[in-house]
């Protein structure tokens, strides 16, 4: 079958070539030239794909990435995996309706377009189907097929990867389902079919929303333990002990990447524009997450006045991480950011090491002293916002004035202070 994948990002770039790499032949659209050329030219940015792969695909024929809406002529199956980002605080399906109208063009009879990108309920039927058919004079469910599939990639995860995560397909029509279905059964190991497509849209806002909130209830559990005097990871890990009824969910300097800070926005503000309602637990979640990194920040202004007399303003801070998660490049929404911004804004002299980030005001090296030339003596405060294994850890203990670690990593110590 002929595949377009509107959309070569994190989530669009792994579908498109285990679509080739499964036989079918796929066009890789993106709109960004510069993206397109890097991809013609053999060289991934998304960093869970590896070039060699990327080249070895292109090399077979099977892969051809393209900006021209020409090259989308004649396919089988369309899937948009484009962003749905928020603006002004807002959902934003500006990327998804131009999707719609660009595909609209090219759709014939018997095809299928499925939407991946996460979206709140009713956006497929409403949004992305009226423009199909204004688009294409056809009929969806009757002349040409319309399902969605939620995106469950995970950047960094070598465990969990698109062919082995189970994958949620659902359609307009029974017959739309089939065809969704079909095709993603030639992708990936299992797929789970959903009754309607707003099941579907509601179960992967909800997927994010369950760990937002738990992630929530945790950072205040932190703050309240640190309150109370009691070490809250020693808490949390007798608590895991019970074998039923108990996930365990960990503290951390915020919520970042291309989910968590967004997705439950879009279930949140759906109820609440369209049908007056207010998600309660999303909002005060949303609050609470999005004010994590101002109290990482507290905590080190606090520690640094309590233990060495002196203000943030001036403080040498060496700031492990900058990604929002460990083992990626993935910076979006980062909370390292926003305490490394923060703390800057208040006049702190701050040193940031990623191994995976050459930009953004990142040094793009390791932390080994004999590697990156910086002595840890040389700063007031060391604060561990997003723990890479490329960290020496023991090092950092034994050479480190004072350490303030967000994410648990380190054993608790006189010099070391765990959230």
């Amino acid at each position: 079958m002929h595949i377009c994948v509107l959309g070569q990002g994190y989530v669009g770039l792994p579908l498109a070539l285990q679509a080739a790499e499964a036989g079918h032949i796929v066009t890789g659209y993106e709109p960004d030239q510069r993206r397109c050329e890097s991809l013609a030219a053999g060289s991934s940015y998304i960093e869970d794909i590896e070039s060699t792969r990327l080249q070895r695909v292109l090399s077979s024929g099977a892969y051809t990435p393209s900006s021209d809406p020409k090259d989308l002529k004649g396919f089988d199956v369309a899937v948009i995996t484009v962003p749905t980002p928020l603006t002004d605080r807002s959902p934003d399906l500006s990327c998804v309706r131009e999707a719609g109208r660009t595909l609209a063009t090219w759709i014939e009879p018997g095809a299928t377009v499925v939407l991946e990108s996460t979206t709140h309920p009713g956006t497929t039927r409403d949004v992305l189907v009226p423009l199909l058919e204004m688009g294409s004079g056809l009929v969806a469910g009757r002349d040409f097929h319309v399902g969605f599939s939620p995106e469950r990639i995970d950047p960094g995860n070598a465990e969990w990867r698109l062919e082995n995560t189970p994958k949620i397909v659902a359609g307009l029509t029974d017959a739309c389902l089939q065809r969704v279905k079909a095709f993603y059964d030639s992708v990936t190991e299992v797929t789970v079919p959903a009754s309607g497509v707003e099941e579907a849209e509601l179960a992967k806002v909800f997927e994010n929303t369950y760990r937002h909130v738990n992630i929530a209830l945790v950072n205040e559990l932190s703050r309240m333990a640190h309150i109370l005097g009691v070490d809250v990871w020693n808490t949390l890990d007798l608590a895991a002990t019970k074998p039923f009824g108990f996930t365990k969910f960990l503290p951390g300097p915020g919520v970042g990447g291309h989910c968590l800070p967004i997705d439950p926005v879009y279930l949140s503000h759906h109820v609440k524009t369209q049908h007056g309602q207010t998600f309660r637990l999303i909002e005060l979640a949303q609050d609470i997450n999005e004010s994590q990194p101002d109290y990482v920040v507290r905590r080190l202004q606090d520690s640094l006045s309590r233990r060495f007399r002196r203000s943030v303003h001036g403080a040498r801070v060496l700031a492990l991480g900058a990604a929002y998660k460990p083992g990626t490049a993935d910076a979006r929404q980062s909370p390292a950011v926003q305490v490394i911004d923060r703390l800057r804004a208040m006049g702190a002299d701050v040193t940031v090491v990623d191994p995976y980030l050459g930009d953004g005001g990142c040094q793009a090296i390791p932390f080994a002293a004999e590697e990156s030339g910086i002595s840890v003596a040389d700063f007031h405060a060391v604060v561990v916002l997003t723990p890479h294994g490329q960290f020496d850890l023991e090092q950092l203990a034994a050479e480190a004035a004072y350490v303030l670690d967000t994410r648990g990593v380190m054993p608790a110590a006189e010099h070391i202070e765990r959230l």
